[in-house]
């Protein structure tokens, strides 16, 4: 009998140490290793949550966060990402320093003029302009090139003060307010009216449009959803400044993820009274709000915070159209907006020979930008890209600015190969793009990998689920493999384009020396 009772607790203790061995203690390492997302519901001001310190971009290459077998450092790190360009000359930086600081102490002083003719305390809203701040910086920092330098720290600064720095000011877009009538139309670029966003005025004086959380990261996009009416995914925005920067196009103004107070932090600090009055509180007895718009603008459609916090992506402004122009014009392969239309592009294989024939992409560097944009936006499975903008001072030989991503991210199981028609009816890319996919292609380099490294920095983290990471390296294969087809139908000169196209100094843009 004692032998018996004996067997059995050795078997037990036996049976006990086992799971202790292989199954807790793997499940407690794991814990440890992986960021907390939870782990510290930390209260900044006016009451948002600020539960992770976040530095994305340090210096150059090197993130304070990552260890030293870190790929993001590694890819940073390559001669690749180390490309000069050429000698940027005074015409070719956006602004400069002495009227961006005539202009933000102008609105400075309007904007002190509006509280105290509203009566509302100066205290409760004070804004201490300093021309330091990274926004500022940010500004002056855009050259035709690109938003910003590989190297500047001021980026990583920048993402942490649109996460931590008080807002004071919360009010519809200008695009918002151009589709009610309330504002000039001529300083809107891109009308839309789907989906909401706001912009908040923090403390600085910085500006930020928020886009809060409208669908769980799990939930795919259903196939029988039409682009046009798809949800805008916050975390998409964020994912996209990511995916840009490693991609090293850097023509996404930085984005970064944040818990906003949606009582204390736009109900209370808005003096719109259109948007005061979309604001309810649900039976659950969360604060919700929803758009006033044209289209999906009922309470059915609100967002609601979990009582007052509500996850979403803070994207920095960019400079003021007043100072700063910027045209938006229709992309050569924008897509029907209809449930039954098609384009011209989408039956006429031959489409891009009448592309080529057309100003402005029958000069510079014009539809080669469009081609990296088609690349970034089939990357992220992004169909709605019916617009894109330049600024107006550096016309013809300008970036493209990838704005509006939301709609990215949405179906990790499907490759919408249409996305790509610029790249498979021109059979064009530049050089330098073409390099760093093949780089992003290899083990060490993966760009699953490194984006997911990037985006655990974020404090939203997880921003993409595991299927849309792993999508990403599937859909590179994809675009290498056209890019192999064209070189095998055209050669490799033929196809792969030098980037940078020497411009005369003094001269028009359509006296800019073309490509090839």
């Amino acid at each position: 009998m004692r032998r018996d009772r004996l067997l059995v607790a050795s078997s037990l203790a036996f049976i006990l140490a086992a799971d202790v061995y292989f199954v807790l203690l793997p499940r407690l390492r794991e814990w440890y290793r992986q960021p907390q997302r939870d782990g510290c519901a930390c209260r900044g001001a006016n009451g948002s949550e600020s539960d992770r310190s976040s530095e994305p971009w340090g210096s150059n290459v090197s993130i304070g966060t990552l260890d030293s077998g870190s790929k993001l450092e590694r890819l940073f790190a390559h001669p690749l990402y180390s490309i000069g360009l050429p000698e940027v000359g005074p015409e070719e930086i956006l602004l400069q320093s002495e009227e961006l600081m005539s202009y933000y102490r102008r609105k400075v002083l309007r904007w002190e003029r509006l509280i105290t003719l509203a009566n509302i305390s100066v205290h409760e809203q004070r804004v201490t302009f300093d021309p330091g701040a990274s926004w500022f910086k940010f500004h002056l920092g855009i050259n035709r090139y690109a938003l910003y330098a590989r190297n500047d720290p001021n980026i990583a600064q920048l993402i942490k003060d649109m996460q931590n720095t008080p807002v004071i000011s919360a009010d519809y877009t200008q695009d918002e307010k151009a589709l009610k009538g309330l504002c000039d139309c001529s300083q809107v670029v891109k009308p839309s009216g789907h989906h909401l966003k706001l912009a908040l005025k923090f403390q600085d004086f910085g500006k930020a449009m928020f886009k809060p959380m409208r669908q769980e990261r799990n939930q795919e996009t259903p196939e029988d959803f039409f682009y046009f009416v798809d949800f805008q995914r916050h975390n998409a925005e964020i994912a996209a400044f990511h995916l840009d920067r490693v991609l090293d196009f850097r023509r996404v103004p930085p984005v970064v993820g944040r818990f906003v107070n949606v009582t204390g932090e736009i109900l209370q600090a808005t003096r719109n009274d259109d948007l005061r009055s979309v604001f309810f509180t649900s039976p659950a007895n969360n604060t919700c709000f929803f758009a006033k718009c044209l289209y999906v603008c009922k309470t059915e459609y609100a967002v609601c915070g979990q009582p007052d916090l509500l996850e979403g992506s803070m994207s920095a402004y960019l400079p003021g159209l007043s100072i700063s122009p910027r045209i938006s014009i229709p992309n050569p392969w924008t897509r029907s907006y209809t449930f039954t239309g098609r384009q011209e592009w989408e039956v006429n294989p031959s489409y891009c020979d009448t592309v080529k024939k057309m100003y402005p992409y029958n000069l510079g560097n014009r539809l080669l930008n469009i081609i990296d944009m088609a690349i970034f936006d089939f990357l992220m499975g992004n169909m709605d890209r019916h617009h894109y903008e330049i600024f107006t001072k550096f016309g013809d030989a300008g970036f493209l600015l990838h704005f509006d991503n939301a709609r990215g991210f949405g179906r990790h199981s499907h490759d919408e190969m249409s996305i790509l028609a610029p790249l498979t009816q021109c059979c064009m890319i530049k050089q330098s793009t073409l390099l760093r996919l093949r780089l992003l292609a290899r083990p060490q380099y993966r760009l699953s990998d490194v984006m997911r490294e990037s985006l655990t920095l974020d404090p939203l983290w997880p921003v993409l689920t595991e299927p849309h990471l792993l999508a990403l390296d599937r859909r590179l294969g994809r675009v290498l493999r056209a890019v192999q087809r064209c070189v095998k139908r055209l050669g490799e000169q033929g196809v792969v384009v030098m980037d940078f196209v020497e411009t005369l100094r003094g001269a028009t843009p359509r006296q800019t020396k073309e490509s090839r």
